[in-house]
């Protein structure tokens, strides 16, 4: 990886683009930034205002969907994070935390491997500001039947506006 390139530039050098902010599918805020720090709520398994796929790991939805769907989870965190730096990732000094929800049946056990999915694409994009630490979950059902969820806690190189805003 080439640690001189911005994280737009591998963003293309992967063949991805970056989407628009998800908006929130409920009463919360997409983020909220205070300081330097920026909270990204929840992001679904979306591609252009649709999920990438729907079900649960264990019961029709394997790993490698599972990790696709990570995948999708992680582009509209960078998409977030976008926002909340005001239109640079460059601004993403690290990524702290991932916490990855997995919706799966008892039996599923192979939690952290459909988290990698997000967890690699986000170092392969933010380089070593994506190194983070990470809670990988299962859970009976999420929003909107996506297979996977991401939330992100990140801290950012630049200072917020005066009124710590939020998205």
């Amino acid at each position: 990886m080439n640690t001189h390139e911005t994280a737009e530039q591998r963003l293309a050098r992967l063949g991805l683009e970056l989407p628009a902010p998800p908006a929130a599918v409920a009463a919360f805020q997409p983020y909220y930034r205070t300081g330097t720090t920026v909270y990204v709520s929840g992001q679904i398994a979306t591609r252009d205002g649709q999920l990438v796929a729907t079900g649960r790991l264990g019961d029709g939805v394997d790993v490698a969907t599972g990790q696709e769907a990570a995948r999708a989870c992680a582009l509209n965190v960078l998409a977030q994070l976008h926002a909340a730096a005001g239109g640079s990732l460059n601004a993403v000094a690290r990524l702290i935390k991932l916490t990855v929800f997995i919706a799966s049946t008892a039996e599923f056990t192979a939690q952290p491997q459909v988290a990698d999915g997000a967890s690699q694409l986000l170092v392969e994009v933010l380089g070593p500001a994506g190194a983070h630490a990470r809670s990988a979950v299962g859970v009976t059902a999420l929003p909107l039947g996506s297979p996977v969820e991401v939330e992100a806690i990140a801290e950012l190189s630049t200072a917020a506006s005066p009124d710590g805003a939020s998205c």
